[in-house]
Formats: C-alpha cells, sequence, structure tokens
C-alpha cells in the first residue's frame, strides 16, 4: 500500500536557525559594534565592517551547501546589506563635502534594490537574481556572472572604507580628495582607481536595475487590468 503521508517541511523555528541565517545575525552585531566605534578606532571599524561583508558570501555558500536557503534568509541578507552600505553612506556624508553624493548614493541604492525584491515576489519569481528575461546586456552579466558581480560589490564597498580610512576632518572636498590621492601614484591610489570602476559600474546598474523592476511593476498592472 502506497504511503501518501507528505515529507513533513522544517519548522518555523529551524528556518530562524539555518546556518546562513545564523551568519546574517553575526553580521548584524558586526557592523552595530563596527558603526559603535568608526570614529574612535577607523582601523577596527574598517576590518569588521569588512567582516561582515565578507560573512555575505559565507552565508550564501553555506545557503547552497546545507540546502538552507530560505525566503526568510534572502531577505534579511538584503536588508543588512542595505542597512550597512546605507550607515557608512551617512557617516561618508557627514565627513565629506557635497554630502548630497553620498546621499544620493544611498537612495540609490534602497530603491533600486527594493523596487528589484518586490518586482521579482510580484511576478512569482523565487529570486530577485533571476533576470534571464531581461533585455539588458550589461544587468544579465551583473547577475549571471558571479565574479563580475563579486568586483563590483566589493569595489563599492572597499572604495566606501577607504574613503573613510583617508578622511582627515569633517569638512573634506571629496573631489579633491580622491584626485590627490589617485595622483599619488601608490598602492592605496591603485586601490581607489579600480574600486572607482567597479563602483561606478554598480550605480550604472542601479539606475538600470529600478527602470527594469518599475517596469515590471508597471507591465504587472497593465496586464492585470487587461484581464478584467
Amino acid at each position: 500500500m502506497p504511503n501518501n503521508k507528505s515529507k513533513p517541511g522544517p519548522s518555523r523555528m529551524s528556518v530562524y536557525l539555518y546556518i546562513p541565517n545564523i551568519i546574517g545575525y553575526i553580521r548584524i552585531l558586526l557592523n552595530c559594534y563596527a558603526f559603535a566605534i568608526c570614529f574612535s578606532s577607523k582601523s577596527l571599524f574598517a576590518a569588521l565592517y569588512f567582516l561582515s561583508f565578507v560573512c555575505d558570501a559565507v552565508d550564501g555558500w553555506c545557503a547552497r551547501k546545507f540546502n538552507q536557503a530560505s525566503t526568510f534568509g534572502a531577505v534579511l541578507d538584503m536588508v543588512t546589506d542595505r542597512i550597512s552600505t546605507a550607515c557608512l553612506l551617512v557617516i561618508l556624508s557627514q565627513v565629506y563635502r557635497p554630502s548630497l553624493v553620498f546621499l544620493s548614493l544611498l537612495a540609490l541604492d534602497i530603491a533600486s534594490h527594493w523596487l528589484q525584491m518586490y518586482s521579482s515576489f510580484l511576478v512569482g519569481k523565487a529570486s530577485h537574481k533571476d533576470v534571464r528575461d531581461s533585455s539588458n546586456w550589461l544587468f544579465k552579466l551583473y547577475y549571471g556572472n558571479r565574479m563580475f558581480m563579486g568586483y563590483c560589490c566589493v569595489a563599492c564597498e572597499v572604495l566606501y572604507i577607504a574613503l573613510f580610512l583617508i578622511s582627515s576632518k569633517h569638512t573634506e572636498n571629496l573631489m579633491d580628495v580622491v584626485v590627490t590621492t589617485l595622483k599619488q601614484g601608490s598602492p592605496l591610489s591603485l586601490l581607489v582607481a579600480i574600486s572607482l570602476l567597479g563602483c561606478s559600474i554598480k550605480q550604472v546598474i542601479n539606475i538600470i536595475q529600478m527602470k527594469t523592476a518599475a517596469d515590471a511593476c508597471v507591465l504587472y498592472d497593465t496586464e492585470k487590468k487587461q484581464k478584467r
């Protein structure tokens, strides 16, 4: 006689205790402490912040390795990323002038990722990284090539951390500091140049992502009205 009993799914608590989700909680604690001491110990802040960023890659590996991918984990991961980056951009907006540069990057980062996540779930996609139906080659390359995505994401974070570390007072002109650093011809200059390129590409992709996600929401609305 066949057994019709379905295999029981994971309990609510077990999902909260998935290994990648536990790593996510650790990331939150690392970031909280890092920002608490950011002005009193810049080097320790940079180390903790970057360690949290590295953990972002580790939790993804764990999710695939132990088959513990979850919607909660995906949301936790994105929210942690966006809030930590937002906090660092706010700090940079207080260190450099014009502050609007960093506040604009903050707004673009949150808007593009939130729209992408929302539009993906709206049309029934399992992940916001599923962009196979996109017609933009750069957008598809970003989400389709893990190395390219990693370079752009790491470049942004490294550039922001470097700008914070090399700042000496709270009223510095951003362009002056960047140009002076690039002209030094030091390893730091090379690091800033490489990071600046990757960060610039990432901002272009954020704009494409925001427009693509907005189009998906509008298309969903028009198709929904046509079915009535």
